[in-house]
């Protein structure tokens, strides 16, 4: 194979609100930390064994918007994007790095404010709105 694949799919729960920043020329960013867990069972001990693993998002402009308004700690979303690592530099000089998922798509699996997300990606819908790469929530009924 010649070209390369940098895809992220993820089922979790929000760790965090969404931290909202915003930048001259009306762009934004949202970041906020999402639990993935793995279940098993240790076979010397019998013992129930939950291992969780935490995820930085980033979404951008109207996609976190979106996010910021409807989403809440704890909320469970499916999302999709890429990985990416930054570096920076601190106030005390030192390199500091990060790895995140840069979200390009994402469901909302359930919500707090459920009926509320519903009825205005329903109305964005019917007025003809261009939320690219966004998914309106869906109800529980997903076979996985």
């Amino acid at each position: 194979m010649y070209g390369t694949l940098n895809k992220v799919m993820l089922i979790g729960h929000l760790g965090s609100e969404i931290k909202m920043h915003y930048f001259e020329g009306g762009n934004s960013i949202g970041r906020f930390s999402l639990a993935t867990n793995e279940v098993y069972i240790n076979k010397q001990t019998n013992e129930k064994i939950t291992s969780t693993e935490w995820h930085n998002l980033v979404v951008r402009n109207k996609a976190a918007e979106i996010c910021e308004k409807y989403l809440s700690k704890g909320d469970k979303i499916y999302v999709e994007g890429r990985i990416k690592s930054r570096q920076w530099q601190a106030e005390d000089g030192t390199t500091k790095s990060t790895t995140e998922i840069q979200v390009t798509e994402f469901t909302f699996l359930n919500v707090k404010k459920d009926t509320e997300a519903n009825r205005h990606l329903q109305d964005s819908d019917s007025k003809n709105s261009t939320f690219d790469n966004l998914n309106p929530p869906i109800e529980n009924d997903l076979p996985f």
